[in-house]
């Protein structure tokens, strides 16, 4: 697989295109849109005091924003510098301080009344620290103590009753893959990371339809495609140099199609700063919209499909692409009979768009050679997602566009390290290299000279729930080890995860910050260790990109804000592992990060090069160009699967909404910005359709509450373009309206969507009976097949 390799940085067309302005007045002066000019030079206000340092990091490091995978200011899809605010907004947590001794040890309850925002604006945790129960305030430890502490426990623990976390903020490769093996020394399976509540659903549902879980394609296949379809992805704004690609794309021709609930004004029309046409002018992003209902998806598809299948029937050959079908693709008639079963009724009331318009899209795809289908977490954070995103590999397989240039299945993650995470083999599916299956234990149990543990563990959400399960439950989890994250404002029912933080016996926090988790009492004690960057990582550190790029970072110097007691993630990864189980420990020792790479490339064949990475600059990708090359995937056949998937029952009762959850100016959890520099915004506004608002008597900027069952939400309606009988709501402000313990089945993702009702905020207050919240809501009952 992948015989050709990546072509590196490609020159474009740098001739005007004013077919794709926005407006001739520069800048979009007099319109609603992010200030970059302006943004820029808070940045740079914000980093006065190390601002060489971040230049340093800018010029020289690995961006630890979005998983384009920009190194320095070059990235291996166009010529030219490239920057963005994604990139700019995280700097600061590399450069600044150490938080003042006052703030770290202030009374409890001063630091609850900070938000995770103005918690990180403190600066960064400058030593180890303890809160027992009961205490007011945290307490200095040195690193002997509290490693000491975390191992005296872990030695009294059943493994099942312990577990690991890793986030994606610019955790390295290395740091994921010493710690999926140190847990595994531990004895516990118990190990997730971030992408479990973004992509996991992606590489699952991959794995199944074309047997490998990561993108297929490139950046540069979008330059030049006949169409690129993003599905529930805002990508100009979570990944902004992506709109250069986007430009780039459009000037040679490409169509750019958006299928989204809500018309996102930053996949319309979007000022790229680092391109002087566009920072002046604008780009017409879109060249058409889909708002199709929240969970509409798999009808959407199927009435593509449905569509081919009657051209088929008109004339052979017209839709679907049978010679790569007939070589390449199982189980073509049980999915023709699937499709053709579905209703033309089903397809529009579920997808909420006309069957004119599908049609539309329908023949437009069945006339393209080439086409790359992109998405994001519109497609993911569904009790349904694996079913979504192998849908959307039908129809590649369908048309053939796969394993070639310029076609292709793209998840288009969100952190530069995520991709990687998995292939480390820190998540309880998978060790490095492949799954559970004998072949690939057997195999790491020879490189790792110990013998892993043989039980299932479990994903993040139910780790949570198992740690409220009764104390003597073998598998109620007592102590939970997290390198960054905040599950408080990442995962569904926010009330339960504060209950569930605080059932554990010990809760460790690795982490640069404080964040509003860190905070939560637990039952014996909260230990916070003081974990460096990226950046300070000894000996520098690599990850991996969407399109499978695997990138060296150096260990950049000259921190003037240095936090000394500071500790690589993965060498206190290996103190734990020496303290808990000292006479095997060398197991697991590493003296430095190219002996962490050199063992990479052994345990993950993929990964073989990666031992080649040592400077500034390197870079290669696994897997070659393009996955499944010629058609031919890894699965045991080295065909692709077509896979059968039902029209989900969201249980939508007459008069509900269905509620998605989106992103402002922030990275994950992590909010930039309280208004929406794209649509003005609010962070407790309610995004809705005007038409769905004048029959409910709301107007526009009115207060209003959204509430089902599991929670209520108070805002203020904010009439948008987004499909009627939806609404949008941002996270994680309204993650109280989520339940807890949904679960796609395969990937294990949480369910972010559900039915509510909405009502004026004056009318749902004079209701009499104030206590029918509390009483089950019977049309709000419900549950995702």
């Amino acid at each position: 697989m992948g015989k050709t390799k990546h072509e590196g940085p490609i020159k474009v067309s740098k001739m005007p295109a004013p077919k794709y302005w926005v407006s001739p007045i520069p800048f979009g002066l007099g319109k609603v849109k992010p200030k970059h000019i302006r943004d820029t030079m808070k940045t740079v206000w914000d980093n006065k005091d190390n601002l060489n340092y971040a230049k340093n990091i800018l010029t020289k490091g690995v961006c630890d924003g979005c998983a384009l995978g920009v190194s320095g200011l070059q990235d291996q899809t166009l010529k030219g510098p490239h920057i963005c605010t994604t990139r700019l907004n995280v700097l600061r947590l590399n450069t600044m301080p150490a938080m003042k001794e006052e703030i770290v040890h202030a009374d409890i309850d001063e630091l609850k009344k900070y938000s995770s925002e103005e918690l990180r604006e403190l600066g960064r945790v400058p030593y180890p620290l303890i809160r027992r129960k009961g205490e007011r305030s945290f307490s200095r430890l040195e690193w002997d103590e509290a490693m000491d502490l975390i191992a005296k426990k872990m030695k009294t623990l059943d493994p099942k009753q312990y577990g690991f976390y890793l986030t994606a903020r610019g955790i390295t490769n290395e740091s994921y893959y010493v710690a999926g093996k140190v847990a595994r020394f531990l004895g516990t399976n118990h190990i997730d990371n971030a992408s479990r509540i973004c992509h996991s659903p992606s590489k699952t549902a991959l794995k199944r339809s074309i047997g490998v879980g990561a993108s297929t394609s490139n950046y540069q296949d979008w330059i030049g495609t006949d169409v690129l379809m993003f599905w529930g992805s805002v990508a100009s704004n979570s990944s902004p140099v992506s709109t250069k690609y986007m430009l780039a794309a459009k000037k040679q021709g490409t169509k750019i199609i958006v299928v989204n609930p809500y018309r996102e004004p930053a996949m319309d029309e979007y000022w790229v700063p680092s391109n002087a046409e566009s920072a002046l002018f604008g780009t017409k992003v879109a060249d058409d919209f889909y708002q199709i209902n929240i969970g509409g998806d798999i009808a959407f598809m199927h009435g593509i499909m449905k569509h081919w299948f009657d051209m088929e029937e008109a004339t052979h050959g017209s839709a679907i692409n049978h010679a790569f079908v007939e070589e390449h693709v199982n189980d073509y008639e049980a999915l023709k009979t699937n499709v053709q079963a579905q209703s033309w009724d089903e397809i529009v009331k579920s997808s909420g768009v006309t069957q004119e318009r599908i049609i539309e899209l329908s023949e437009l795809l069945a006339n393209s050679k080439n086409a790359v289908y992109a998405w994001a977490l519109g497609l993911t954070m569904h009790s349904f997602a694996t079913d979504n995103i192998s849908q959307v590999a039908n129809l590649a397989l369908l048309r053939g566009h796969l394993g070639r240039k310029h076609a292709g299945l793209m998840p288009f993650r969100g952190h530069s390290s995520v991709q990687g995470s998995g292939e480390m083999g820190s998540d309880p599916f998978v060790l490095p290299g492949g799954g559970w299956e004998d072949e690939n234990v057997e195999r790491i149990e020879k490189l790792w000279n110990f013998e892993l543990p043989k039980w299932q563990g479990d994903i993040c959400g139910v780790s949570l729930e198992n740690a409220v399960l009764p104390e003597d439950h073998e598998r109620k989890l007592k102590m939970y080890y997290m390198s960054g994250g905040n599950f408080l404002e990442t995962m569904p029912n926010p009330h339960f995860i504060e209950k569930a933080l605080s059932e554990l016996d010990i809760r460790v926090h690795q982490d640069i910050i404080f964040n509003t988790s860190t905070l939560v009492e637990a039952k014996e004690a909260v230990i916070v260790l003081p974990a460096k960057t990226r950046y300070e990582q000894d000996g520098g550190g690599t990850s991996t990109s969407t399109e499978r790029m695997v990138y060296f970072s150096p260990e950049i110097k000259g921190n003037k804000q240095l936090v000394e007691e500071a500790r690589a993630e993965w060498k206190i990864y290996i103190d734990l592992a020496k303290r808990v189980k000292p006479g095997t420990a060398h197991l697991v020792d590493f003296k430095d990060g190219q002996e962490i790479r050199d063992e990479i490339a052994l345990a993950n064949p993929s990964y073989n090069g990666v031992q080649h990475l040592k400077k500034e600059g390197d870079v290669f990708q696994w897997g070659g160009a393009w996955l499944c090359e010629d058609g031919i995937c890894p699965t045991p056949d080295g065909k692709g699967n077509l896979i059968s998937v039902d029209i989900p029952n969201l249980n939508k009762p007459e008069g509900t909404f269905y509620v998605t959850t989106r992103r402002g100016k922030q990275f994950n959890s992590m909010v930039y910005k309280s208004t929406d520099p794209f649509n003005s915004a609010k962070r407790y506004d309610v995004l809705m359709n005007e038409e769905d608002g004048n029959k409910l008597n709301i107007a526009n900027g009115e207060p209003i509450v959204v509430y089902n069952q599991y929670g209520t939400f108070q805002g203020k309606a904010h009439f948008a373009e987004i499909a009627t009988g939806n609404v949008g709501l941002f996270f994680p402000e309204g993650n109280f309206l989520i339940p807890k313990g949904i679960y796609d089945g395969p990937s294990g993702i949480p369910q972010y969507s559900v039915a509510v009702k909405v009502e004026k905020a004056e009318r749902f207050h004079a209701k009499k009976d104030v206590d029918y919240l509390e009483k089950r809501i019977d049309d709000l009952e419900m549950t995702a097949d």
